[in-house]
């Protein structure tokens, strides 16, 4: 599921405000812009926040899917977009938002004429999250709804206690695929004091462990997504294998991790308190 999650806030898809490629004139995006196209899952989110609902012109099809986005109840009734550059040229948007826009085949598409982008970087550490956040409100037109956005996940992350105390911590997916370090569940783990067994393992940010390797490994918990919490599929089953049964779980939904967003403070505080439990049940 992280794989296609992954793969997903890639779609139709450095920070600051940049242009789609052309020679001509640039125009330049309004203070506050009508009419604005996300052109990635993880721009959807941060759209959604921080703009008004009448400002946004068109989403990723995958933003009203809440096990991928964490705002994905405020995108219904709002236009979805395929990768399609004939869409965009309908909207004539006054402000393109990518994370990052580079890979957007839409965009590479388009005629030689002029469109604001903003160009946020992908988000692998908190304050990434934060640094998105104040440049997507400043280009949407609300710099204050960044300001106030920060501010309250800055206290919903006051005083997070860290009961991991060190214990190791695979975050293990359908498949055996298995999330390393440089990434933003990396920093989750050590923000709530785990260690990412990726790490001790020296895997690289995205690779597959097998039932064996996992046993052999003997993490402590094993952070799975929701999704996965019965079996659905294959992909699912592994991770209900009578071999890995009693590794202790940590369940979150995949939508708060696989963008760096808001739900960030959620994914820590869930964490957190979860481990908290197990060793509450424990004693």
């Amino acid at each position: 599921m992280r794989a296609r999650g992954l793969a997903a806030a890639a779609l139709l898809g450095g920070c600051g405000v940049l242009w789609a490629a052309s020679p001509a004139p640039r125009a330049e995006a309004p203070a506050v812009p009508q009419r604005i196209v996300s052109i990635n899952l993880c721009a959807d989110q941060l759209v959604l926040a921080l703009a008004d609902r009448g400002q946004i012109a068109g989403l990723t099809k995958n933003a009203t899917d809440a096990e991928m986005s964490g705002e994905a109840a405020k995108a219904h009734g709002i236009p979805l977009l395929s990768n399609s550059a004939e869409q965009i040229l309908a909207i004539e948007p006054d402000l393109i938002v990518g994370m990052p826009a580079s890979r957007s085949m839409a965009l590479r598409a388009l005629p030689e004429q002029d469109y604001p982008l903003l160009d946020l970087a992908t988000a692998n550490t908190l304050e990434d999250i934060y640094a998105s956040i104040r440049e997507t409100a400043t280009a949407v037109g609300h710099p204050e709804r960044g300001g106030a956005l920060i501010a309250r996940m800055q206290g919903e992350l006051a005083g997070l206690s860290k009961p991991g105390r060190g214990r190791v911590t695979a975050y293990y997916q359908r498949r055996g695929y298995m999330t390393g370090t440089g990434t933003l569940i990396d920093e989750l783990m050590g923000r709530v004091g785990l260690v990412n067994l990726a790490g001790q393992l020296g895997k690289p940010p995205l690779s597959q462990l097998s039932l064996e390797e996992m046993v052999a490994a003997k993490p402590d918990f094993l952070i799975v997504e929701s999704a996965t919490d019965v079996v659905t599929d294959q992909g699912s089953e592994m991770l209900h294998h009578p071999a890995i049964k009693d590794i202790r779980r940590i369940s979150i939904p995949q939508a708060w991790t696989v963008c760096g967003s808001p739900a960030y403070t959620q994914a820590a505080r869930s964490i957190s308190a979860q481990i908290a439990r197990h060793d509450g049940g424990r004693s």
